[in-house]
C-alpha cells in the first residue's frame, strides 16, 4: 500500500509536480521554437502586468514564476476539495485526472487568459500548440493533482 499524505503535504507535493512539469514542458516545447525561459516566465507575468511584463527583466520573471506555482496550488486544491466532496474521484484518479486535466486547460485557455491582461498572439494557434497544451494539462497538470488526492484520506 502507497504512503497516504496529509493535506498539507498533498498540497506541497502537487503544488510542486503540477508546477515542476508545467513550466519544464513549456521550456522544452517553446524552447525548441526559439522561446527563452525568461520570456515564458514573462508571459505569464503578462497576464497581471499586460505588455510591461517583457521590460521588466528578471523581477518580472521572477513574478512570473511565482504566479504559475500558485496557479498550480490553485488547481491542486481545488482537486483536493473536489475529491472530499466527490468521493468517487478518489476511486478512479487516471480517468478523472486526465478529465480534470481537460477542464483545467478549459477554464484557462477560455476563461482566465482571455479575462487577464495577458498579452495573446495574433491569428489562430497552431495545431501542435494546441495538442502540446492539451497533453501537459492531461498528464502533467489533471494526473499528479488526481494522484496526491487520491493519496489523501
Amino acid at each position: 500500500m502507497s504512503q497516504s499524505f496529509s493535506i498539507g503535504r498533498a498540497l506541497v507535493v502537487g503544488t510542486l509536480a503540477v508546477g515542476l512539469l508545467d513550466i519544464l514542458d513549456a521550456f522544452i516545447f517553446f524552447g525548441l521554437r526559439g522561446a527563452k525561459p525568461i520570456g515564458i516566465l514573462q508571459s505569464i507575468a503578462s497576464g497581471v502586468l499586460g505588455g510591461a511584463a517583457y521590460q521588466g527583466g528578471m523581477r518580472t520573471a521572477l513574478l512570473g514564476l511565482l504566479l504559475h506555482f500558485v496557479i498550480a496550488f490553485g488547481v491542486v486544491a481545488t482537486y483536493l476539495v473536489a475529491a472530499r466532496l466527490i468521493p468517487a474521484l478518489n476511486q478512479r484518479p487516471w480517468l478523472y485526472g486526465l478529465l480534470y486535466g481537460l477542464a483545467v486547460y478549459a477554464v484557462m485557455n477560455l476563461i482566465v487568459v482571455p479575462m487577464s491582461a495577458a498579452v495573446l498572439g495574433s491569428g489562430p494557434t497552431p495545431l501542435v500548440v494546441r495538442v502540446n497544451g492539451l497533453l501537459i494539462h492531461m498528464f502533467g497538470v489533471g494526473l499528479p493533482a488526481a494522484l496526491v488526492a487520491a493519496r489523501t484520506p
